[in-house]
């Protein structure tokens, strides 16, 4: 069963983050602000998404 995909997009810096959120931001793949992933759409990404909400947007699911 395939688990989809959901894009992502990085709309703050992450200067003023914690180790960890930055950390998790660099986990998700994002490098700089409008960078824009696509990622598999699993629980451990959904998490890392949600605790990071304020610094992504979600661009698209499928």
């Amino acid at each position: 069963m395939a688990a989809g995909t959901i894009t992502i997009r990085l709309k703050k810096s992450p200067i003023s983050c914690t180790k960890t959120q930055i950390a998790t931001i660099k986990g998700l793949g994002l490098r700089r602000i409008g960078h824009e992933k696509t990622l598999e759409n699993t629980p451990a990404v959904r998490g890392m998404i949600k605790k990071m909400i304020q610094w992504v947007d979600i661009v698209s699911e499928k």
